[in-house]
This record gives C-alpha cells, structure tokens and sequence, in this order.
C-alpha cells in the first residue's frame, strides 16, 4: 500500500484538486475490465471510483474487504484491481439477505467468474475475514448501523471487529451521506444519513486515526433534510470520503 499519495495534501485540496488526481494504472485497468456491466461503467462519472480507490492505496496484490457489499458495483472494480496475487472479501450480510433476497443474487452474480473474489454472508455480529487485510472498503453503509434494528452499540462494535480485521498500517475507507450535526445518531433511521463527526469520532474510537477526506462527493446544494430515497436528490447527496489507519506501533 505504498501509491505515492498525500492524505494530508488531500485532505486540503479542493474539488478541482481532487478531481485532477491521477488514477494508478492498475485502478484503471480494473475500471476498464471487460467483465463489469455497462450500467456500473456508466455510473463512473459520478461516483468517480478511480480517484476514491486511489485515495484508499488499492494496490495489485492486496487483501481487501468489500465490506456490505450491495449490488457489487466495487467487487467488480477491486478483484481486477487487486489482481490474481490479491483477493477480495465480498461481505454481504445475513441480515441484508433476509431483508432482501435480491442481496444474495447479486452477491453470486459479483463473484461469478472471478476467482480472487470470496463470498461471505455471515451475520453483522459474527462476521470474520481468514487473514488480515490490507484494506477495508465501505461506501454507504455505516448509516445502516445505526438503524434500530440492531442492538445499541452496535456501529461501535462493528468498527472495533473492523479495526481487529487490518493489518498495521492497513486502510478503513468510509463513504456515506452528509447529515447535519447529530451526534446521538437519530438522522439514520429517518434519513438514512448520518453526522460525518460522529461517526468519525465513534471509528476513532476504537484505535483508528483519521488521516484526511477527500472531497469529490461533496454537494453543497443539499441541505441534508431529506431522506436519501426521495427522488430529488437521490443520486446527488452530500458526501463524506474519509480514511482512517490503523496504526503500525
């Protein structure tokens, strides 16, 4: 995990900065991989998968999680990126299976074909990767840990499974949807936001250190009201892009 990248640099740069940092050629060949859905290709635009997973030192070789995994959109992207040497661990959770069955179809449908991709559908509270990681991707979900769902305490938990899961120096990569202050967590189960200061502050607490937020998801439009699912602005929220370390010593 040694891509010749600057999170302190990053954390300062701004939009335009960000968005002309220059992808590794191994991203970008996972980007190109014949193998992805056009309808992935297409939403590359906007999600801009190449800088993020730049920003997160992806590298040929790793072991990296997927960790609540959805549709498979960075499965796809990872397991070329990684290469043959690497492997990924593509997580869907029980729970999300069955919440929805469509979960585990499209858990099989990302793994497929790919033979440095591992499936794992264990429950959020017994989940365990067979060796330490170098990197840990998850974009979107850390709002879902706090839903009412699960017991409290829960989010905090997961994160210290997380931290246990890296190797020193490995990488926590955390996307999700801008909430306005709340740091008694209410905006996830409404909103399915949530406050990029707590949830900062409950990662940190488990030993990571923050190291920088890259800021090409940021959309200073929204007002962060409204529930992500409503049609005007679903596609178009604010966005946090934070990573996190767990350190060497």
């Amino acid at each position: 995990m040694k891509l010749a990248l600057s999170a302190a640099l990053l954390a300062l740069a701004g939009p335009i900065a960000a968005h002309a940092q220059t992808v590794p050629v191994p991203i970008a060949k996972g980007l190109a991989d014949a193998g992805r859905p056009q309808a992935d290709k297409d939403r590359d635009a906007t999600r801009h998968p190449g800088e993020i997973l730049a920003f997160a030192e992806i590298a040929p070789g790793e072991k990296v999680a997927d960790f609540i995994m959805g549709g498979g959109y960075w499965t796809r992207i990872l397991a070329p990126t990684v290469g043959a040497k690497g492997k990924v661990y593509a997580y869907q959770p029980a729970e999300f299976i069955k919440f929805r069955a469509a979960y585990a179809d499209e858990q099989k449908a990302a793994v497929e074909g790919r033979a440095n991709v591992v499936p794992s559908s264990d429950s959020l509270q017994s989940f365990a990767f067979p060796e330490p990681l170098d990197a840990i991707v998850t974009v979107q979900n850390w709002h879902d840990m706090h839903l009412k769902a699960w017991p409290a305490g829960s989010a905090k938990a997961i994160a210290k499974k997380l931290y246990d899961s890296l190797k020193p120096g490995g990488v926590l990569l955390v996307v999700d949807h801008v909430a306005n202050a709340d740091p008694e967590f209410a905006a996830p189960q409404t909103l399915h936001r949530i406050d990029p200061a707590a949830a900062r502050a409950e990662i940190e607490s488990v030993g990571f250190k923050f190291e920088g937020e890259l800021p090409l998801l940021r959309n200073a439009t929204d007002p962060h009201t409204a529930n992500v699912f409503t049609p005007e602005i679903r596609g178009k929220t604010d966005q946090f892009i934070y990573k996190f370390r767990k350190p060497k010593g």
